[in-house]
């Protein structure tokens, strides 16, 4: 038998990929200059911007799941 949690972060990663993916079909130009663009930026700027996206994100799953 399955985890729910494990479940739960399937259809997470499913999620992610159709988001990401509807992003790179819309706007391939878009994508690539972001791309761009955060390659010119320092590591501690990315590492930033991932840990408030990571806890962004753990903030609404808890209430979600609440």
């Amino acid at each position: 038998m399955r985890s729910i949690a494990f479940v739960d972060f399937l259809i997470g990663v499913g999620i992610l990929c159709v988001l990401e993916g509807i992003l790179f079909a819309a706007g391939p130009g878009f994508m690539r200059k972001a791309m761009k663009s955060a390659m010119d930026m320092p590591d501690n700027v990315l590492r930033t911007v991932g840990i408030v996206s990571a806890v962004a994100g753990l903030i609404l799953i808890w209430l979600v799941r609440r």
